[in-house]
């Protein structure tokens, strides 16, 4: 376990080197998150994740003596989260054409069928790593090896909302629109940023996420 600070207001956890299993890494870094947050340390006033690291933003005139030394007291008592707390949610995906701007790109770049392309991206499980980029934007860890390609080289300055899509070793969601450069395969009518709902965002770190192909039926009736 490493911390360092993150300006004057934040503290960086870095667990990196306690697991070299990424998933397990993963599982760490959640417990621990959730640990932070539920213990409702004065002052803290956010806790965020990654794949490998805590943030604890706090406000500095709030916070007691020795918070580090209380930060390194709840990791150490969190564990690896467990799998079977996970929430699960289900996105339904239309692949179609119209909405699959990069299913023809992301096939010659693995040399795999567009229909092979979509059962492996509606076959996998993934987990919500961490919130970002946007609000409600969920960066998933999970993607099958064999999807694993680049960003796009020039990014499109406009990508529609609900657009799913992935980049390196990563799959994700755009809730709003916005310039974006990940791979796009489909599109949900979902919406996960909902500003007049408590909380507004779908998803949250550790969730279980499938998708589930729909037809362009399905869709419209889902946006109906």
């Amino acid at each position: 376990m490493k911390i360092d600070a993150l300006g004057d207001s934040a503290l960086i956890i870095n667990l990196a080197d306690e697991i070299s299993d990424s998933s397990r890494l993963l599982a760490r870094v959640l417990s621990a998150a959730e640990k932070i947050e539920g213990a409702k340390l004065p002052g803290v006033v956010d806790v965020t994740s990654s794949y490998e690291s805590v943030a604890v933003f706090f406000n500095p005139p709030q916070i007691e003596p020795q918070i580090e030394d209380k930060i390194r007291a709840l990791i150490a008592s969190a564990g690896v989260r467990v799998s079977g707390k996970k929430r699960r949610v289900e996105i339904p995906v239309c692949y179609d054409e119209e909405f699959a701007l990069d299913l023809d790109r992301v096939a010659n770049q693995t040399s795999l069928t567009p229909d092979a392309i979509v059962a492996l991206h509606s076959s996998a499980e993934y987990t919500v790593v961490c919130i970002g980029f946007m609000p409600g934007f969920p960066f998933l860890a999970g993607l099958p090896q064999q999807l694993r390609v680049p960003r796009l080289e020039s990014p499109r300055t406009k990508v529609s909302a609900g657009s799913v899509a992935i980049a390196n070793a990563q799959a994700g969601v755009y809730p709003l629109e916005s310039p974006g450069g990940w791979n796009v395969l489909g599109r949900t009518p979902l919406q996960l940023f909902r500003v007049n709902e408590s909380p507004p965002m779908l998803l949250r770190p550790g969730d279980c996420v499938r998708f589930r192909k729909i037809t362009r039926d399905e869709f419209q009736a889902y946006e109906r």
